[in-house]
């Protein structure tokens, strides 16, 4: 059974850091395109950023130069380094795989029919 497990999200305040992991098991290999999506109550799940197998890597707007997206294949783990945490940033954290086959160009647009696979989520709140 393929499964995706957050963890890392927690309180800070308003200008600290928080490093996001998800590990994935149940795949003999990490899923060639990844992404962690954000969702506040009542609004809909959006994409924060995506990496693909070739290294490439995507960010919302909001989260470039701030945040970073990386992976450890080794590990089959999927990390988020968010620093400069804004109270906006405030949401569940979701990480999220996509089915084989899906080209970079369509990871990056990060189009949630195309991701499959969620995780739990865990909660991140920054405070002003």
């Amino acid at each position: 059974q393929v499964q995706l497990v957050e963890s890392g999200g927690g309180s800070v305040q308003s200008g600290g850091s928080l490093r996001l992991s998800c590990v994935t098991s149940g795949y003999a290999y990490i899923s060639a395109c990844m992404a962690w999506f954000r969702q506040v109550p009542g609004k809909e799940r959006e994409g924060v950023a995506s990496i693909f197998s070739d290294g490439s890597t995507s960010y919302t707007e909001s989260a470039k130069g701030r945040f970073t997206i990386s992976k450890d294949n080794a590990k089959n783990t999927l990390f988020l380094q968010m620093n400069s945490l804004k109270p906006e940033d405030t949401a569940m954290y979701y990480c999220a795989t996509a089915p084989l086959g899906l080209l970079g160009v369509y990871c990056h647009r990060r189009r949630l029919p195309d991701f499959t696979r969620w995780g739990q989520g865990t909660q991140v709140t920054v405070s002003s």
